[in-house]
């Protein structure tokens, strides 16, 4: 797992943008898992937190239809 340092005024919802790719209610639960504690931080968290980032599983492969096809 790989773990990053808050800076000032980062949420978690931009850390996880910015690592992952992604900010969705089920990687938002699966970083405060691996993260107890994390929330009482509150919403913007100070400089210097260390964050676990979670292992996701990725995404599934979706295949676009053409119209044309």
């Amino acid at each position: 797992m790989k773990t990053v340092k808050s800076r000032a005024g980062d949420t978690v919802g931009l850390l996880l943008h910015i690592h992952l790719g992604r900010d969705d209610d089920e990687v938002e639960q699966a970083l405060f898992d691996v993260n107890p504690g994390l929330a009482k931080h509150g919403p913007i968290l100070p400089a210097g937190v260390d964050i676990v980032l979670p292992q996701l599983a990725p995404p599934p492969v979706r295949k676009v239809v053409q119209v044309w096809d």
